[in-house]
């Protein structure tokens, strides 16, 4: 007990010095992020862009579907161009070939060599500098680039409004024509985007020769290439990784591994009666079934933008489901099936571990499930409804589509969810009360499953830090805490420690070996997960010192995935530990998958990643999406699933339960998986990643790489994955589907027999 308490003060220590850090670096990135200009002018005086214009562009994109649609500074989809990029580089060519009409008379590919690299230099002087004046607010440009900026504005007027000519180039964008019908809107949003473009070539005036970016993204034109820092943090977070891992592995060695108490006879569980608020948990596991659907299939129509743009196998299915709302879904979708698995079975355990059911608990776990379909339901169909209608940013925000991946919803629907994941963290904290406040040797567990409850309905309140008016830098830093620190972070000790504390309610690991055990786990995680949010904002307009606290926390975060083969290996003989086990045994089998897919997805195509050099080239590549499927779908999808068939195995009659379609479930969907990661996606990537080195960002997201026959080839080859993968969600519809068929002949069979 002494060893535990000092666990806990450790990880107080650390969580509280961590935040601080981190809060720290945020008033940072407020007070250095690239500044947000009254007006550009040329040096004659002429206006290119007004007061309120980049900010006003800023929300037309975010409106026209944002990350949803491409990406600024690396963030957002793959099948858009990254604009910042985009424009640096249309910019870059349209200025160096007027200089070369101006002075040589005739296009710059017509030039001499000699011609060439005389442009070539001046260009790269032309662009870093910064122009800024913080005195009058203004950005001041040179007559030249002033007529380069105006030819590569119409160009993006024309292609978010309806210009004819750029028809083909929307195709392979996947977008729509019309996606800005507001002529303002259409005017503003070249400000916005010349902007990151701007922010992302000009020197910071600190004389550093730096970007506000840190020379992302990678563009040998204007002389953007990694900084010193980039390479040098990336060793150094390898070296501290190896030598992190080596201590864990010598700590654990010396420490030994306590041997498991020899199973029960028979099941703890097998005569636990469901409470009425346990069994008012079942219909959300049947919506968790109904959303991974839905989410499969805007997964299946959202790839296939990536090679016929607007049409599904000549439909034109872009007129009424366009890509920026199936890919919104489809993101949106897996956030939400499987924070509704993890919520449903926080409340179904929660009775059973202290055998307390509140007054009025079945109320509040009922109004809190129709409470989730409202908002679910809401939030899709008026994104859905803004984005076809072009409702207008003020809509966009408050009640459509914000924009921004992964968390997207409206800003009300924010604020419903919000109030709801605070409701939810109510109930599972006064069913657990009685064994929170009571002394036993699983207190520990039980604290830290309601402490990780509460952090995850506090900090979701990080949805609500931006306006529609705030800086993009600060939205990105408070976007990633949502993100990284929510989902990833405390949804994660959350499950952590609620399966821990299942498999002591099974005898099957003592509680004071597990108490020590997550403690110690939640603080190695921590250590590296808090401050390793900053790995999402190296180019992001922040201090470039981001790149060194981002890089070495982040390296920390894949030391504890190196014992995951310990871990899997135990659950693995658990399963076998007696014969009533094999009850739970799809259920364990998912935790030993979750270990499989933490080691590949998180640890293995995460740190290929995350280190400074990598992302400098890799950032809003597929080699994250790679990553994402593999760690959004593989750990916490696989975790959802196992814990919803630990709860649906006491909630539903023992005769009903069919291992016969959870096998082909389970290794479906992790065949299916794999399938879809190393034969499409983790391809597709490393082919973009060669071409983002050798020609720069833009070219490794410009159509001619999309779109060539490499990368449509590797986008086909998603469709056995899909398929394999689908057939794994049918086998677990069929699933659900007896479970309600067997409910009913039950329930039939009840009702004649009192009848009789």
């Amino acid at each position: 007990m002494h060893a535990t308490r000092k666990l806990w003060t450790w990880l107080a220590v650390i969580c509280a010095l961590s935040f601080a850090v981190l809060v720290w670096v945020g008033k940072e990135i407020y007070l250095a992020a690239p500044p947000i200009p009254k007006q550009v002018i040329s040096l004659k005086g002429d206006v290119l862009f007004s007061e309120g214009q980049v900010q006003r562009g800023q929300e037309a994109w975010l409106a026209a579907g944002g990350q949803q649609l491409g990406s600024v500074w690396g963030h957002g989809s793959y099948v858009a161009p990254d604009w910042s990029a985009d424009w640096l580089h249309r910019e870059a060519v349209a200025l160096r070939d007027i200089w070369a009409r101006k002075q040589h008379g005739a296009p710059y590919e017509q030039l001499s060599v000699e011609q060439k690299a005389g442009l070539d230099a001046r260009l790269k002087t032309e662009m870093r500098q910064n122009g800024y004046d913080a005195a009058t607010g203004a950005i001041s440009l040179s007559e030249e680039r002033a007529q380069a900026v105006q030819e590569v504005a119409r160009h993006y007027i024309g292609l978010f409004g309806n210009d004819e000519d750029l028809n083909l180039l929307r195709i392979q964008y996947a977008m729509n024509a019309n996606s800005l019908t507001d002529p303002d809107d259409l005017k503003a949003l070249p400000a916005f985007i010349f902007w990151s473009s701007w922010s992302a070539a000009a020197n910071r005036p600190d004389g550093s020769g730096i970007s506000y970016t840190s020379n992302w993204p990678h563009e040998p034109l204007v002389d953007n290439r990694p900084t010193a820092g980039t390479g040098i943090w990336s060793i150094a977070s390898v070296i501290l990784m190896i030598a992190a891992i080596a201590g864990m592995i010598f700590v654990h060695a010396k420490a030994g591994e306590e041997a498991d108490p020899e199973a029960p006879k028979a099941d703890p569980f097998f005569n636990l009666k469901a409470t009425p608020s346990m069994l008012a948990t079942k219909k959300y596991f049947f919506v968790v079934i109904a959303l991974i659907l839905a989410q499969v299939g805007m997964g299946v129509v959202t790839a296939h933008y990536a090679v016929e743009g607007q049409s599904f196998f000549g439909f034109p299915l872009a007129e009424i489901l366009p890509f920026t709302v199936s890919r919104t879904i489809h993101t949106q979708f897996a956030v939400l099936w499987i924070a509704t698995a993890w919520l449903a079975t926080g409340l179904y355990i929660a009775p059973a571990i202290s055998g307390h059911e509140p007054k009025f608990q079945k109320l509040g776990v009922n109004l809190l499930f129709y409470a989730l379909l409202f908002i679910v339901a809401g939030s899709t169909i008026t994104g859905w409804l803004g984005t076809l209608g072009h409702k207008g940013n003020e809509f966009a925000f408050w009640i459509g589509n914000q924009g921004l991946e992964f968390t997207s919803m409206g800003r009300v629907w924010q604020i419903l969810l919000f109030v709801g994941l605070l409701f939810w963290a109510t109930l599972l904290g006064r069913a657990l009360w009685p064994a929170l406040t009571k002394p036993s040797e699983g207190r520990g567990l039980i604290v830290m499953v309601f402490l990780a409850a509460v952090c995850i309905g506090g900090f979701y309140a990080t949805s609500l830090t931006w306006g529609r008016h705030t800086h993009y830098a600060i939205i990105e830093y408070w976007r990633w805490w949502l993100v990284h620190l929510w989902v990833e972070g405390f949804f994660e000790v959350f499950a952590t420690a609620v399966i821990a504390l299942l498999f002591t309610r099974l005898g099957l690991i003592r509680a004071a070996t597990a108490n020590s055990a997550i403690v110690l786990e939640t603080i190695v995680f921590l250590t590296g997960g808090i401050l390793g949010t900053l790995h999402h904002l190296y180019f992001t307009g922040t201090p470039t010192y981001v790149i060194a606290l981002g890089g070495m926390f982040s390296a920390l975060e894949v030391v504890p995935l190196s014992m995951l083969g310990i871990e899997a290996w135990n659950n693995y003989r658990r399963s076998k530990s007696a014969p009533w086990v094999q009850s739970y045994r799809w259920a364990i089998l998912c935790f030993i998958a979750v270990g499989f897919w933490n080691l590949v997805g998180a640890g293995l195509l995460g740190f290929a990643i995350n280190t400074p050099i990598a992302l400098y080239y890799v950032q809003g590549l597929n080699l994250t999406a790679a990553h994402g499927h593999a760690a959004l779908f593989g750990v916490y999808g696989m975790l959802g699933i196992g814990l919803m068939l630990f709860c649906l195995r006491g909630l539903t009659d023992r005769l009903a339960w069919s291992d016969r379609l959870l096998a082909p479930t389970f290794w479906l969907l992790n065949i299916g998986l794999a399938m879809m990661v190393f034969m499409s996606v983790l391809p597709a990537g490393i082919y973009q990643a060669a071409a983002s080195i050798t020609e720069g960002m833009w070219f490794a997201r410009s159509p001619e790489v999309i779109h060539s026959v490499v990368m449509e080839t590797l986008v086909w080859l998603r469709v056995p994955g899909d398929i394999v993968f689908t057939c794994g969600t049918g086998f677990l519809t069929l699933f659900a589907l007896r479970l309600i068929g067997k409910r009913k002949e039950a329930a039939s069979g009840a009702a004649v027999g009192s009848k009789v």
